[in-house]
């Protein structure tokens, strides 16, 4: 081809890709589509892509050809090697300037690496983060790109014309930062996202279980609270997951088997936690209790072997509910509260300048995360740039002090049942904890320095001056010459 017909190319017509091309050329962009299965470019273009202003290329070669400079390719084609191996095949088709973007789920780290790799090729790279699963991508997505920040000019007209809009009309796009941030925020948003799903599963799980209330209640339920101040997508789903019947007339919900699968950013997102000492502890419990209902077989064994507790809700149903209500919209600022002080540390680690504020807009529509809880996210940074934690924010400080009499009560009622609600406690446990000015880490302190000799700080001393003491009388001087905090 010698003349450039494309504003834009798309490399991997899998779900998320076919729809995402879609996208773009609605929005009036001619695109290039690739796949290595040249089938699916043929199906595609007969079917969906039927004359409309796509330019289908059998070859690598003529695919890039058909773009203009700098020539801008997405490539959402499986994560991990799949990704490097088509960045070697398209570099030496490539021109300096033009821009590689890594569209897919990749671990941030290997974002950071290729950056720098291409950079080096004297190429731009651009990891983003894309949230909103099939529709999401064929109608607006959330998109989170992050990289060569010499990218955004050319990328940002397209982007911000195919993503998600916030009810004001802003876009759900923006520039989040250098190498692998794109990623790393959208890494946390499936982190904050596990936890979310896990709240609403404990949510129903007390509501079903404990208060005995039917499907045709709960779907009553979550309707009305998709009306306030828990409005969002999951909430809405799980409205809608709790009418839907099978052709038998039975709830679709009710026979899916509960062994929960995950794809592994949750993981990642509780990995990075632990690797810059953040106290993910929600996000944690989240993807552990994926982890215990894998279990299934082991749990039905355990479940004949020990005797349950027997037990139904003995109060006043109707204010269960408003309890659950209030319980769920604190563990969820617990959920966001975490998610970011995670965020603030990677950007302290990795030499990040994230816009916080920012990336709650992102959210605010067309990801999975998206709620009009995210708007006040948004206000509480717009008050400080520098908030160390929303917690301490006015707004999430009140909210959570006039609501935690119902948390608690429903954590008790949830422990006297029986019933699991480790997302819940969880983010109770953290809150108690992040607000207490003395806990017992006193004690774990000496502990360390009776076995180990590692060390501890006094009260009544200046911070970052370490004493030890010979607790049994015969120990001796030496002490370890490591502290970490």
């Amino acid at each position: 081809m010698s003349t450039p017909v494309s504003d834009i190319g798309l490399i991997g017509l899998a779900v998320m890709g076919e729809n995402l091309a879609l996208n773009i050329e609605s929005k009036g962009f001619p695109i290039s589509v690739y796949n290595r299965t040249t089938a699916k470019v043929d199906a595609f273009m007969s079917g969906r892509g039927k004359g409309k202003r796509f330019f289908a290329a059998a070859k690598l070669e003529d695919f890039v050809a058909s773009l203009k400079r700098p020539r801008k390719i997405i490539m959402l084609v499986k994560a991990g090697s799949a990704v490097d191996e088509l960045i070697e095949q398209l570099i030496p088709l490539l021109e300096p300037g033009d821009i590689l973007i890594d569209g897919g789920n990749s671990h941030f780290p290997d974002t950071i690496r290729r950056t720098k790799y291409v950079e080096s090729k004297g190429l731009l790279f651009v990891g983003s983060g894309v949230s909103g699963g099939e529709e999401g991508a064929l109608k607006g997505p959330s998109l989170m790109p992050g990289g060569s920040a010499a990218a955004w000019p050319h990328l940002k007209p397209i982007f911000q014309a195919i993503c998600a809009r916030t009810p004001e009309g802003e876009p759900c796009c923006e520039w989040i930062g250098e190498n692998g941030a794109g990623h790393f925020v959208k890494m946390v948003h499936n982190g904050i996202e596990y936890g979310d799903m896990q709240l609403i599963g404990e949510t129903y799980d007390l509501l079903k279980r404990g208060a005995g209330f039917s499907n045709e209640e709960m779907h009553d339920i979550f309707a009305e609270w998709n009306k306030g101040e828990l409005d969002s997508y999951l909430i809405e789903i799980t409205r809608d997951i709790l009418a839907v019947k099978d052709e038998s007339g039975r709830a679709v919900v009710d026979v899916i088997l509960d062994a929960a699968g995950q794809k592994g950013t949750g993981k990642w997102t509780v990995i990075s936690a632990l690797d810059d000492g953040m106290p993910l502890t929600l996000i944690s419990e989240a993807v552990f209790a994926r982890c215990l209902s894998a279990a299934k077989e082991e749990r039905v064994e355990a479940s004949k072997l020990i005797k349950p507790v027997d037990g139904k809700l003995a109060g006043d149903r109707k204010a269960f509910v408003n309890d659950l209500r209030q319980a769920l919209f604190a563990a969820k600022v617990v959920s966001y509260a975490q998610g970011y002080q995670l965020m603030r540390a990677a950007a302290k680690t990795y030499g990040w300048n994230l816009n916080n504020g920012g990336i709650a807009l992102v959210w605010r529509g067309g990801c999975i995360i998206r709620s009009v809880f995210l708007g006040d996210i948004k206000r509480a940074f717009d008050r400080n740039p520098q908030l160390v934690n929303l917690l301490v924010d006015p707004f999430f400080k009140a909210a959570l002090e006039t609501r935690q009499a119902a948390w608690r009560r429903v954590i008790v009622q949830a422990v006297q049942l029986g019933i699991p609600a480790p997302c819940l406690s969880a983010a109770l446990s953290y809150f108690d904890g992040y607000r207490t000015a003395r806990l017992p880490a006193n004690l774990l302190q000496a502990q360390r320095d009776y076995f180990g000799a590692h060390t501890y700080e006094r009260t009544d001393k200046p911070r970052g001056e370490f004493f030890h003491t010979n607790w049994t009388g015969h120990g001796g001087s030496t002490t370890s010459q490591t502290y970490t905090v």
